[in-house]
């Protein structure tokens, strides 16, 4: 009887573990592949936005600047007219990935999600959703690199979504340890510091 109830409990407690494990999830996450594993296929599935694998390498979160969150597109020009409305693409998720390197320098590595969805004025088709990614150190602007998804949405269909990853930004050692990473779609209103 004593071993039935210890086999019970340890399954209780599996179950259990499982359960505190996938409440570690942030909202907004996703499953899928692991961020690593996004980062370097460059595949569709972005995973949660997660430290570096190397403890000792800094590598800040990702946000999104100011009025880069969305971009919608009216027919006709007539902004703002609900009937109007063709497409709105907004940002779902981001994923980024430092790698320490030999001489100090930090090699960054950026993933953006998108969705793109129909509005009453849209209807199937390619949808271009154009991502810019921007690393500032405390001297100013390291790197400024702009990249076009196309989200394709099917006949039938209402909604699409998109992955950009962009790589190879490199932060001098002189600033590895004190930079930021700012992402969004369409081009950046103004500059901030």
């Amino acid at each position: 009887m004593a071993k039935g109830l210890s086999a019970k409990a340890g399954a209780a407690l599996s179950v259990l573990g499982v359960l505190v494990l996938a409440g570690c999830a942030s909202p907004g996450e996703s499953g899928g592949m692991g961020i690593g594993e996004m980062l370097m296929t460059g595949g569709a599935t972005l995973a949660p936005v997660q430290t570096t694998p190397t403890a000792d390498v800094y590598c800040p979160p990702v946000t999104v600047f100011e009025g880069g969150s969305a971009i919608q597109a009216y027919a006709g020009g007539r902004t703002g007219d609900a009937s109007a409305l063709r497409s709105q693409i907004a940002i779902s998720n981001l994923a980024r990935e430092c790698a320490g390197q030999p001489d100090g320098s930090t090699l960054v590595k950026v993933g953006v999600e998108a969705r793109a969805l129909l509005g009453a004025g849209g209807g199937a088709g390619r949808y271009n959703v154009p991502v810019q990614v921007v690393v500032k150190g405390r001297s100013g602007v390291i790197a400024t690199r702009s990249r076009t998804g196309v989200a394709a949405i099917p006949a039938g269909g209402t909604q699409a979504s998109v992955t950009v990853v962009e790589e190879g930004i490199l932060v001098p050692a002189s600033q590895a340890n004190e930079f930021e990473i700012e992402v969004g779609l369409g081009g950046r209103q103004g500059r901030r510091g």
